[in-house]
């Protein structure tokens, strides 16, 4: 067991909070449309170059950025130094995300709440990258101080 606290995206704990309101992929439009980073990653949202938008053009920036800013606020409250989010998504891309036009093609990058993260010193994993991440978590507990 860990000694150190570590965040995961929701939905890789199984939460419907995915875009479609599922745990899983399963589109549901209507329900919550997928978004896409336009104009850059999430990097460029924060320099205020990029927008998170749907494919009809609905700028859903605003959220993203204060579920960012809350998910910064919570890794501050609990010392968290690691997370494992979801790959590719908006916000909690850490290698790739889509690339804006919505036709299911990545571009090297990292979300929203991904690119937050990272800015203030927190180590950001996806679930391909587990191993890693358990390594890493390993190593600094093991130099942590008790």
């Amino acid at each position: 067991m860990p000694a150190s606290p570590i965040l995961v995206s929701a939905c890789l704990l199984g939460q419907p909070v995915r875009y479609d309101g599922q745990a899983s992929p399963c589109a549901h439009p209507w329900l919550r449309p997928p978004a896409e980073l336009c104009g850059g990653d999430g990097r460029a949202v924060w320099q205020g170059t990029a927008r998170v938008l749907t494919a009809a053009g609905e700028d859903l920036t605003a959220p993203f950025v204060a579920g960012a800013q809350a998910t910064l606020a919570e890794v501050r409250t609990h010392g968290i130094r690691l997370a494992v989010l979801k790959a590719r998504s908006p916000s909690c891309g850490s290698q790739q995300v889509h690339d804006g036009r919505f036709a299911g093609q990545l571009t090297a990058g990292e979300g929203v709440t991904a690119a937050l993260l990272r800015a203030h010193g927190v180590m950001v994993f996806d679930e391909s990258q587990l191993d890693a991440a358990a390594a890493w978590l390993a190593r600094e507990d093991h130099h942590a101080p008790r």
